[in-house]
């Protein structure tokens, strides 16, 4: 038949799995048995069994398969050492997004990191009152630093925002009405949709306006006796510009007055506590103040504006860990707590550490562009990102002579859902190799033992300043190198 395999391939490929080596003669050959010395010998065993079936199954595929011992030690060696990687760990970010939802948002300030080292080392007070040796609460941790922070009564922090959404709407609308602007259902990362967060709640969303007009009368029409909510959503990732129109929260506080017992909600996302966020004059005096021009609404102003309940993220413009908080009345606050689903939500020890350090560096706002990471790399001035770009630059042209290296302006973006229509001048180094394209330079450097991830653009790699510290710069370009000397060899 013509799709039969002729008796020679039969006979050459049988040879071959004849020669395929037993795992016992592997494990007892030096350049294997010697991986001992680093590794457990449970794991050596099973990456020696891997590698042997992947050649086995190589060989009946009709492909070539290295059947040498050097060969199947190196192989060996690689799985181990891939094994041992952990999925989860740092990279270098060269996207020039800050708040880069893929690679885990904000990273913590100094303070906050060695917060987590001390809590998760050992034994901590998460829920114990040392003044009375009794169970405490693990809520008390953080209360008093947010009612100080942002003007409200009392506070409440969960695992992250849809959370608070969450439960703000299952305790206090459960079965109820809850009003809310069309142009205000927001969908963000994630497959999260507002309107599938209120049904989930088990409140009934009534829509008023439309998608760019919504005005006080729509929310007053659309009360009724059933109604317990009006609902405020910051469209954080995008902006509807033009023809628009919207209530500010100040009069929904005082249409929910009018209208007997209403709550209202204020759902922020995005975290920003207070701003403009003065320069620190003991870095530079001359340095702008950052955010002032920033189309954020802010957690303090909320709070001012007389919202019964503010929920905002703490991994944004914070600057902290994954959270979710909650500021408002303290009897609101009271029956969240009382939910039996707040115990779900509750963050761990780690996150209330590092969020709580983090709430301590708001106590010296013009520290805050020196202290805390997400500040420092969206306050970082053109010149600091030029002179970043330039060494970036000269260090990849010293290793990688070969590349077409341009230093160039372009925009970065906070990102993670913020400021979406501010954009922050940068400075890139763009990277063209003539043997390489640039996907396949882009792969390579994100299978490295601490990736790089940069941008694509035109066939060549982007590397934007903005989010890189002064120490990766020597790391890329030796990356890079190293990278263009493996597809090479």
């Amino acid at each position: 038949m013509c799709g039969d395999m002729p008796d020679g391939a039969d006979n050459s490929q049988a040879s071959a799995l004849r020669e395929l080596p037993s795992v016992d003669f592997l494990l007892n050959q030096p350049a294997v048995a010697t991986l001992l010395d680093e590794f457990p010998r449970a794991e050596l065993v099973r990456c020696v069994r891997a590698v042997l079936d992947d050649r086995r199954e190589a060989l009946r595929a009709g492909r070539q398969a290295a059947l040498d011992v050097p060969s199947l030690a190196l192989a060996v060696r690689q799985k181990l050492y891939q094994r041992a990687l952990r999925s989860l760990r740092r990279v270098i970010n060269a996207t020039g997004i800050v708040l880069h939802t893929g690679l885990g948002r904000a990273p913590l300030a100094e303070e906050a990191i060695e917060a987590i080292t001390e809590v998760s080392a050992g034994y901590c007070t998460l829920e114990l009152d040392l003044a009375t040796g009794r169970r405490g609460d693990r809520h008390q941790h953080l209360r008093e630093l947010l009612r100080e922070l942002t003007g409200a009564e009392d506070g409440l922090v969960v695992n992250n925002n849809a959370a608070a959404t969450y439960l703000a709407l299952n305790t206090l609308a459960a079965g109820r009405g809850v009003v809310v602007s069309r142009g205000q259902l927001v969908e963000i990362g994630g497959s999260y949709r507002m309107p599938d967060i209120m049904a989930a709640a088990g409140c009934r969303m009534i829509e008023v306006g439309t998608t760019n007009r919504t005005r006080i009368g729509d929310y007053e029409r659309a009360i009724d006796a059933d109604t317990a909510v009006l609902l405020r959503v910051h469209t954080s990732n995008y902006r509807i510009q033009g023809f628009v129109e919207s209530p500010g929260l100040e009069e929904l506080v005082a249409l929910a007055r009018r209208s007997g017992n209403l709550v209202v909600i204020d759902d922020l996302g995005s975290g920003l506590i207070d701003k403009p966020i003065p320069p620190d004059v003991r870095e530079d005096a001359g340095a702008p103040e950052l955010g002032a021009d920033w189309d954020e609404p802010t957690v303090r102003q909320s709070v001012a504006d007389g919202a019964d309940l503010t929920l905002f993220s703490g991994d944004k413009l914070l600057g902290g860990p994954q959270a979710g908080v909650i500021v408002g009345r303290a009897e609101l606050i009271a029956k969240l707590l009382r939910n039996p689903l707040a115990r779900t939500f509750r963050p761990d020890k780690m996150t209330l550490a590092a969020l709580e350090a983090t709430l301590r560096l708001y106590r010296d706002p013009a520290g805050l562009a020196r202290r805390l990471p997400v500040y420092r790399l969206l306050s970082a001035g053109v010149q600091e990102l030029e002179a970043r770009a330039q060494r970036l630059a000269e260090a990849i042209r010293l290793r990688v002579p070969e590349a077409v290296v341009e230093c160039l302006p372009a925009e970065a973006y906070a990102g993670g859902g913020t400021l979406p229509t501010v954009p922050f001048s940068t400075r890139v180094v763009r990277v063209r190799h003539g043997a390489y394209d640039a996907a396949r330079l882009a792969a390579a450097l994100r299978q490295r033992e601490v990736p790089i991830i940069c941008r694509l653009h035109e066939e060549s790699l982007v590397f934007d300043t903005r989010t890189l510290s002064a120490e990766d710069a020597e790391q890329i370009a030796a990356a890079l190198a190293e990278v263009v000397r493996d597809l090479a060899e």
